[in-house]
């Protein structure tokens, strides 16, 4: 029905810039970031605005017992699967306002659009908002997507505990976002999802738009480390069983592993918790978590296969107990090749910018690629700075992305109906 004045047809990023704007009142951090933690009440009200916001749409909104939301704009066949938009309006304790947001809001501006231009679809368009994609309180990371896509069961997702004991399952029923519709149980005829890189290549490339062919898989092991609480200043060092020094030994031994398998390999620690944590007592517990990750399988069982091995060979070295814990693991995804170029060739017919890419982050996208054709599209940021409060992304950007993001769906979804001054431009 439709022709090539389709392309004329945009999101209006006023609009949408306006909504993230927003949206990041809700939890604001300290910078100009969010601290929209899983589960807190900052994130109860984000959720509530979005329900708002999709109802006066004309969208149908859903629950599921982890807490994942849906909302869906009946399209033109009751019999199609609808075509989901999404992502996440978790953050870190000091995140930015576009990591996941974006994505979702701009999943609302595409309904927006539509229904502004009068633009009816076969199949249903639907958005998603998954729970605890960021894993900042509660781990694992993704897990609202992961139970969906039957990575984990929900009883042992809800049973998972913050820092300070709080119970995943208790948390949720406490702030009103806990539903009655099991996991899992919407179908799908496929999922695309809108995120910023969190990464340097597209602004290097001078690209405004990224078509993820895949993601990198990553494991995270946490490692406790026992050694002997003493006084820094009388105990000798021969005399040590020091386990902040192999803490140290085991951070190195990671950078190193990841340099000398490059490219394709990256790892590091990113969360560490001393006791005592006095100045003049030597650790007797160290927790700490390395994150490894690699596009390729094989890289990525030998990454985790050596920091198990290395780590252990350190604290049998230093005299220090270990123990170490499988915390997260998601193995490298392919996307769908057919979904993926929908976004290519939307891409090319609105003369933007683009290129393929591997996200070097975990996503629902990840989860969600397991059980219906998923592929995602991401906005270059500037200098490839996420999960800061200084992250940052430009309209034009914004815009480029929301654009493909619109036309793919238009592609997937099927157009059954324009205003016929559209369909006579076309």
């Amino acid at each position: 029905m439709a022709g090539p004045d389709i392309y004329n047809t945009r999101i209006n990023i006023e609009r949408l810039w306006g909504s993230i704007a927003e949206m990041a009142m809700i939890g604001p951090g300290i910078s100009g970031g969010s601290n929209r933690q899983t589960l807190t009440d900052a994130d109860a009200q984000g959720r509530a605005l979005l329900k708002r916001w999709c109802e006066n749409e004309g969208m149908d909104v859903g629950v599921d017992q982890m807490g994942n939301m849906f909302a869906v704009l009946p399209g033109t066949d009751a019999d199609a699967l609808p075509v989901y938009l999404g992502s996440h309006l978790d953050t870190q304790p000091t995140g930015g306002r576009y990591d996941g947001v974006l994505g979702v809001l701009s999943s609302l501006e595409v309904v927006r659009t539509l229904n502004e231009r009068g633009i009816r679809t076969r199949h249903p368009i639907g958005i998603v908002n998954w729970s605890n994609e960021e894993g900042a309180r509660f781990v694992p990371s993704m897990i609202g997507s992961g139970v969906f896509a039957g990575a984990y069961s929900p009883d042992f997702a809800l049973s998972r505990t913050d820092k300070d004991g709080k119970i995943f399952g208790d948390e949720l029923r406490r702030i009103g976002w806990m539903g009655d519709e099991p996991v899992g149980s919407r179908p799908m005829r496929a999922y695309l999802e809108y995120h910023i890189e969190q990464g340097p290549i597209l602004e290097a490339e001078n690209r405004s738009v990224g078509i993820v062919t895949g993601c990198q898989g990553f494991s995270w092991l946490e490692i406790t480390l026992t050694g002997r609480e003493a006084h820094t200043g009388s105990t000798p060092m021969s005399m040590r069983a020091n386990a902040g020094l192999a803490m140290a030994r085991i951070m190195e031994m990671v950078q190193q592993l990841a340099m000398d398998h490059q490219p394709d390999a990256v790892g590091s620690v990113g969360q560490v918790f001393f006791t005592p944590n006095s100045r003049n007592v030597l650790p007797g517990r160290v927790i700490f978590t390395v994150d490894v990750r690699s596009p390729y399988l094989a890289k990525l069982d030998m990454l985790h296969d050596e920091v198990d091995r290395a780590a252990h060979q350190i604290a049998a070295e230093l005299g220090v107990g270990i123990s170490i814990a499988p915390v997260g693991r998601v193995n490298p995804v392919a996307f769908d090749t057919e979904l993926a170029s929908a976004c290519r060739q939307s891409a090319q017919a609105l003369g933007l910018s683009h290129m393929d890419i591997i996200s070097g982050a975990g996503h629902d996208a990840c989860w969600l690629a397991k059980v219906v054709p998923t592929t995602m599209i991401m906005c270059p940021c500037v200098g490839g700075l996420s999960h800061n409060e200084a992250e940052e992304i430009s309209p034009e950007w914004a815009a480029a992305g929301a654009d493909v993001l619109l036309h793919a769906a238009l592609a997937i979804a099927q157009i059954a109906q324009m205003p016929d001054h559209d369909e006579e431009a076309a």
